[in-house]
């Protein structure tokens, strides 16, 4: 399912809905369970390719879910406060010319909200919490 499409399930006012003081990060349970035990992210593979960490504001994680992660049956959408990274987030231009939330650091564990399932459906479309994106 395209990103409109999932972010059209979630709701009325998704797409205006950008708060900058919360990101969000798509992890395999598996994944985000060694971040647990370690206390910090310090990114994937890709992210350290890239020097920083890869986030998500709420109106981009639907295209972000199916641009990276499609090939996942079950994810984790973790709830991240940016207030508690400080000046290692820069808000910088990426996908379609909007701005992204970058971490040029690690993220402690302590800056994590909590976090939502993302499974899919019957059909297999993706499920995005509605009350995450809140």
């Amino acid at each position: 399912m395209p990103p409109v499409a999932i972010a059209s399930r979630l709701g009325e006012g998704y797409a205006r809905r950008m708060k900058t003081d919360i990101a969000y990060r798509l992890a395999t349970p598996e994944r985000w369970a060694e971040v647990m035990a370690t206390g910090a992210f310090a990114g994937d593979p890709h992210d350290i390719a890239d020097g920083f960490i890869h986030l998500s504001a709420a109106p981009q994680v639907a295209g972000t879910l199916v641009k990276h992660y499609n090939d996942h049956q079950r994810l984790l959408l973790v709830e991240i406060d940016l207030t508690e990274l400080g000046d290692t987030v820069k808000w910088e231009v990426s996908r379609d010319g909007e701005k992204f939330p970058h971490v040029f650091g690690i993220i402690p564990v302590s800056a994590v909200r909590g976090f939502r399932h993302v499974l899919r459906d019957a059909d297999g479309e993706w499920v995005l919490p509605d009350e995450a994106m809140r």
